[in-house]
């Protein structure tokens, strides 16, 4: 029995001593910089890769499709709001996604959490309530800020929207990310290097899932589920 129990401390030993393997997603440098920064002191050895948009982030997780933690903005090149973070747990479902955010909105970090977020820490929370949160995230836990906990009534109809958000596949999440840049199908073919029937396609199923009748009340659904609050990082 002794042996078992020495051979488990070693294995949870080797595990705590592995280096942890993070994305950051964002597009300001001085706040990758500053986030490393404030994770290196948690950890034995952090191996970290950085991306500035939805692309580079899709390249990171492609290299690296079970790294332990993506940390994502919400607003960057190629992604908006929650839809980038539906794309990412669609698109990597075993990879753990968190969102680091200016947005301090409590039914926001709760929207985030319903579709699949394992986290949501404010840009404001200090280095070591950062250290706390990603330990936290990184062994398992779901965590949030205790004060955003507590949903109101209000809220249901919108949680019903982010729902329906999280049943849309990657392409109709990307669709739908350049819907609400204001591209034209041909434009959204060409980038997505698809033709305008596909693009077409994929627009009626959005509106099918979002239960709406036209690609403009589609870009307003996607932003109630935002909050409309994405404007900035």
């Amino acid at each position: 029995m002794s042996l078992v129990v020495e051979n488990l401390n070693v294995l949870e030993k080797d595990r705590d001593m592995a280096a942890r393997r993070i994305v950051i997603i964002d597009d300001h440098p001085l706040f990758r910089d500053a986030l490393k920064g404030a994770l290196r002191p948690a950890f034995a050895e952090l191996d970290v890769r950085e991306a500035s948009s939805l692309e580079e982030g899709n390249k990171a997780l492609e290299d690296d499709p079970e790294c332990d933690l993506v940390l994502l903005d919400l607003k960057m090149p190629g992604v908006q709001g929650l839809s980038g973070l539906a794309y990412f747990r669609a698109q990597y479902p075993s990879v753990p996604v968190a969102i680091v955010s200016g947005h301090e909105d409590p039914a926001l970090m709760r929207r985030a959490l319903s579709l699949g977020a394992s986290g949501y820490v404010p840009k404001s929370t200090t280095a070591d309530r950062m250290r706390e949160a990603v330990s936290a995230i990184l062994d398992g836990e779901v965590w949030m800020p205790a004060e955003a906990r507590q949903p109101s009534d209000s809220e249901r109809e919108i949680d019903d929207l982010a729902r329906r958000l999280a049943t849309l596949t990657p392409q109709q999440l990307r669709v739908l990310m350049m819907l609400r840049e204001g591209l034209l199908n041909k434009q959204i073919a060409y980038e997505l290097d698809v033709s305008e029937a596909t693009v077409k396609a994929h627009v009626s199923a959005i509106l099918q899932k979002l239960n709406v009748d036209s690609r403009t009340q589609a870009v307003i659904a996607a932003g109630r589920i935002d909050g409309d609050s994405t404007t900035d990082s």
